[in-house]
């Protein structure tokens, strides 16, 4: 059913869906306000068979695919070997022109979503992201904005666009190491497109990329809460503007390890973040002296002086 609020004609939301004509029919002026609905739910007057499924409908569409599943698809190549030479070469004929009658979108539209399944399965995208990229695709597509630039370029710009609108992280060189492209040409891509559809985008938070990295590194719920409050004491004073959100992200987990005695390397920490040990060296710098944490670290290093020196006695 159409997602039809009030009556254009008269303005009533006094609205009753016919399923039996298949319309929409305002109760005061009597405007058929939607016409031609398909019925999409259980044909109960037809006959079914114990055990089969009372529904009419085949597989459910997707975006994720170029003809969005509807196309009929004349068998596959290992049907061949089950005919008879006669019924081959028919086979063959009209597995050919099948493939002939495609337009030039609907094959650029093949490898496209091919590419895009690749790229999100590497980077263990959900569905509802892969949906929204193939959408913003076939805009693009459409408006004719992919001449000039390389498909696998495109892809990775449109992912990397669904994954800021849902607030996913993921970083420039993930997506870079994913399509095998250099992460300028992404980047200028992914400008070039939102620019262009005037796609509105969330601004990235080092909040959002905490939960993952925590993930990967094993650390406790209580080293990510941590983490959580430098970022909010960071942010206070204006620590976060003008700063990559993955390096800052990467330097309050650090800080908030070092806190809760769970000893991450530099290294480690920053081959999960994707960034230098430099850019996690000068971070947790900015960090310890802007939020003066330098005293808790240096507590924390003297407790556990405290206790080797009492293990070393007990033995």
């Amino acid at each position: 059913m159409a997602f039809i609020k009030k009556c254009p004609e008269c303005g009533s939301i006094h609205l009753t869906y016919d399923s039996h004509l298949g319309e929409i029919i305002c109760n005061d002026c009597g405007l058929v306000v939607e016409e031609k609905m398909v019925d999409t739910g259980i044909d109960l007057q037809s006959k079914f068979d114990k055990g089969e499924k009372k529904g009419r409908g085949g597989a459910p569409t997707s975006i994720q695919k170029f003809d969005k599943g509807l196309t009929t698809n004349v068998g596959e190549i290992s049907d061949i070997y089950k005919l008879e030479p006669k019924q081959t070469r028919k086979f063959l004929r009209l597995k050919k022109w099948q493939e002939r009658v495609s337009t030039s979108i609907e094959r650029n539209l093949r490898l496209a979503m091919a590419e895009l399944r690749v790229i999100a399965s590497y980077l263990n995208l959900p569905n509802v992201i892969r949906d929204d990229a193939a959408r913003i695709y076939n805009y693009v597509l459409q408006r004719g904005l992919v001449r000039g630039r390389s498909m696998e370029s495109v892809i990775a710009a449109c992912l990397y666009a669904a994954c800021r609108s849902y607030n996913i992280p993921r970083t420039l060189d993930e997506m870079a190491t994913a399509s095998d492209v250099e992460r300028k040409e992404i980047g200028r891509t992914y400008r070039f497109i939102i620019r262009k559809l005037g796609i509105k985008v969330n601004q990235s938070s080092p909040k959002d990329y905490i939960s993952r990295f925590s993930s990967v590194l094993k650390l406790s719920p209580k080293t990510q809460n941590d983490a959580l409050k430098v970022l909010k004491r960071a942010e206070e004073v204006e620590l976060t503007s003008g700063r990559g959100p993955a390096g800052i992200a990467a330097a309050a987990l650090y800080v908030a390890a070092l806190m809760n005695d769970e000893k991450k390397t530099q290294r480690e920490v920053a081959d999960i973040a994707g960034i230098t040990e430099v850019t996690i060296r000068n971070r947790y710098k900015e960090l310890i002296e802007k939020l003066n944490l330098e005293d808790k670290l240096k507590i924390k290093e003297l407790e556990e002086k405290a206790e080797k020196i009492k293990l070393k006695k007990k033995k």
